[in-house]
């Protein structure tokens, strides 16, 4: 499965995601990993195909074997203002600053790298190809979860815990009914088009 690495063998090489392009509301989060070649993580795969069980358990054992990570976002405003690509491509340069020690090569999920002061490349459903972006995936996926599920106290109603601000009907039908408060991304289509309509 995972067979981009083998060429890098040697060198502190950070995988790094994201995810949250496609919710309404709340931050797009990236992460960033070094894997220790030398404390192997079983069962590491895309974050999107595990459980949440299972992403919640690799997501101790990451954190506690890999020789660098971090958690970064982009925020609600800075998604309006920059646009969810570019505020995607924010969030994991942010996510790459912050490891210690700094890589010395980056590999990025998808088709383009943020700029950055490393040399990076871009490697297409890189979740299912390279080892570390399979364990960014999963810190990334599991924050952002988390954090969508601490939201649903703080703003009752909108099921934030259940569907963590992707558009399903249930949450298209709860803006309608109960507004739009200020952690949806007023730019996107349809939380645009109901701002119109109120």
């Amino acid at each position: 499965m995972f067979d981009y690495e083998c060429a890098y063998t040697g060198k502190l090489l950070a995988g790094v995601d994201e995810v949250g392009r496609g919710p309404l509301a709340g931050p797009v989060v990236a992460a960033a990993v070094i894997l220790d070649p030398d404390k192997p993580i079983i069962g590491l795969a895309d974050s999107k195909k595990l459980s949440e069980k299972k992403r919640e358990f690799l997501f101790t054992e990451i954190i506690e074997k890999a020789i660098a990570w971090s958690i970064t976002r982009a925020s609600v405003e800075e998604i309006d203002e920059l646009n969810i690509l570019h505020a995607s491509m924010l969030a994991m340069r942010r996510a790459v600053e912050h490891l210690s020690p700094a890589p010395e090569y980056v590999l990025v999920d998808g088709n383009r790298c943020p700029e950055m002061a490393f040399p990076c490349e871009a490697v297409v459903k890189g979740d299912a190809r390279v080892e570390a972006i399979a364990a960014a995936s999963i810190l990334a996926k599991v924050s952002r979860d988390r954090e969508m599920v601490e939201l649903d106290s703080v703003y009752p109603g909108y099921g934030l815990a259940k569907h963590k601000g992707y558009p399903t009907k249930a949450h298209l039908e709860a803006i309608n009914l109960l507004g739009v408060n200020n952690l949806y991304r007023k730019t996107f289509g349809p939380v645009a088009r109901i701002l119109e309509q109120k």
